[in-house]
């Protein structure tokens, strides 16, 4: 990092980590093995968020839509998000976990991190998108108190707007991710697959965006 000198960096950042399954079968690995190798890689960047000062972190877990999958990749994907939280637990952080907690999809496990907890020191916020749909998310919109504004009353309330979100795997869409937070932000891609993270993919991202005129429309 000591060639990186940040002047300006964001609040929150939103992380989607894709590719799992393509490194998989590059590695002549079922698909359904892929998710495992992409604990690590989660951990280790939210260690170098909490080191630089970075508010809050949202990482992309799993979607309705992605339960739609062979069985067996669905069973292993839930199982390196449950792992993922838990790893976080044993630092400094504030944890929470949104998505359709109702259905039978959703891990038992993470059940409790439905409100944020805290753990350690607490301070930087970390946020899990699991078992969650945008369409899922905006419909607990409440129009008798929409005085609160629409942001403070959906699903997912408790997550600010995101300044950047960086994308691994090579795909240029935001797959529905957290489609009200995301409506300013800038967006970074990464065309190697998330198992493959490394500290300079982080770094460079943040160069990118320390050169972005952020306006917010102004």
């Amino acid at each position: 990092m000591d060639k990186y000198n940040f002047k300006r960096l964001p609040t929150h950042i939103g992380i989607i980590p894709d590719g799992n399954r393509r490194w998989a079968q590059n590695k002549g690995f079922d698909k359904k093995d892929g998710y495992k190798f992409g604990i690590d890689p989660g951990v280790e960047l939210f260690n170098l968020c909490s080191q630089i000062g970075i508010n809050e972190v949202t990482f992309y877990g799993f979607t309705k839509d992605n339960t739609k999958r062979p069985a067996d990749q669905t069973k292993e994907f839930r199982n390196a998000c449950v792992e993922s939280v838990m790893r976080l637990t044993h630092t400094d952080c504030e944890i929470l976990v949104v998505g359709d907690a109702e259905s039978s999809l959703f891990p038992e496990e993470l059940l409790p991190f439905t409100k944020r907890k805290k753990f350690g020191k607490g301070g930087i916020k970390a946020n899990f998108l699991i078992n969650y749909g945008w369409e899922w998310d905006v419909s607990k919109y409440d129009k008798s108190v929409r005085k609160k504004g629409f942001i403070n009353n959906i699903a997912s309330s408790d997550i600010s707007r995101m300044d950047l979100i960086i994308r691994w795997g090579g795909r240029c869409r935001l797959s529905g991710f957290l489609p009200v937070q995301s409506v300013y932000s800038d967006f970074y891609i990464i065309n190697d697959f998330w198992p493959d993270f490394n500290a300079e993919h982080f770094y460079e991202a943040l160069e990118w965006y320390e050169g972005q005129d952020v306006t917010l429309g102004g």
